[in-house]
């Protein structure tokens, strides 16, 4: 199953970190953000990534086509005939990465659109480039499966400033976009998706949280696999800070996987 990461954003409430990168290469430690999720995915098995990008996307690409000289140790012999010997192997050489150009001014649903030409599995994952959670991804897929919808979405439970879902038993019945009481569960990312999506999606300008989702959810085809352990976006300073002090201080809780 692949796993599908919108890497588009402008990153706008992270300006001073993305004038000259994408949101997902923020670095949390020594590696970008989107480094993390994908870590994070292959922790339980799913190693193949289809990056939507955008903004700034040729980052994202220099990175992973250079991943090896990012990551590694290099002896460098110079002269006519220039030489390089890397000295690390890592747990990600069996990674596939498809890099794909979604456009600039492409939103979250055209962004889905476009990524469902290199799915060729009935379901696939999808998550956002920007946030970090524990859930278990096999449970999620088996819930999924389970109630047999056409998407499911983690539901999470931060501290305000979010729109909240209305859940009706484990289906999501309707989405309210910062209601004026902030409380209870909201959309984080984390989803099962059926390649079917897509017939909820109109084009370029779909945005996938505002269009596509309400249209499943009314269909009574989307539902919510409860999270309430951790899970962090980064969307402003004051979070990059949170996920960067719990990195440094070795108590990240989405590092499952080992060095």
């Amino acid at each position: 199953m692949k796993v599908v990461i919108l890497c588009g954003g402008l990153g706008t409430r992270l300006r001073e970190e993305t004038e000259f990168r994408p949101k997902p290469m923020v670095p949390v430690g020594n590696r970008p953000l989107v480094w993390h999720i994908m870590k994070f995915y292959a922790h339980f098995g799913f190693k193949e990534f289809v990056l939507c990008l955008g903004y700034k996307g040729d980052v994202i690409k220099e990175y992973f086509y250079h991943y090896q000289w990012h990551c590694s140790d290099v002896t460098l012999k110079l002269g006519p005939a220039p030489q390089i010997t890397y000295h690390n192997q890592h747990a990600e050489e069996d990674w596939q990465v498809t890099l794909l150009d979604t456009g600039s001014t492409t939103m979250t649903g055209g962004r889905v659109r476009r990524a469902l030409g290199h799915i060729h599995d009935e379901e696939f994952l999808l998550t956002y480039g920007d946030g970090v959670c524990n859930v278990n991804v096999h449970d999620l897929i088996a819930f999924h499966r389970q109630q047999g919808g056409l998407a499911t979405l983690t539901a999470v439970r931060p501290s305000g400033r979010f729109g909240e879902l209305s859940i009706d038993g484990d289906t999501v019945s309707s989405f309210r976009e910062k209601p004026e009481t902030e409380s209870g569960y909201i959309n984080g990312g984390f989803f099962v998706v059926n390649k079917k999506i897509g017939e909820y999606i109109t084009g370029d300008s779909s945005i996938f949280e505002f269009d596509a989702l309400p249209k499943v959810a009314e269909a009574g085809k989307l539902h919510a696999f409860r999270h309430d352990d951790f899970w962090q976006c980064m969307d402003n300073p004051r979070e990059m800070e949170i996920l960067n002090k719990l990195w440094n201080d070795g108590k990240a809780p989405w590092k499952l996987w080992k060095d």
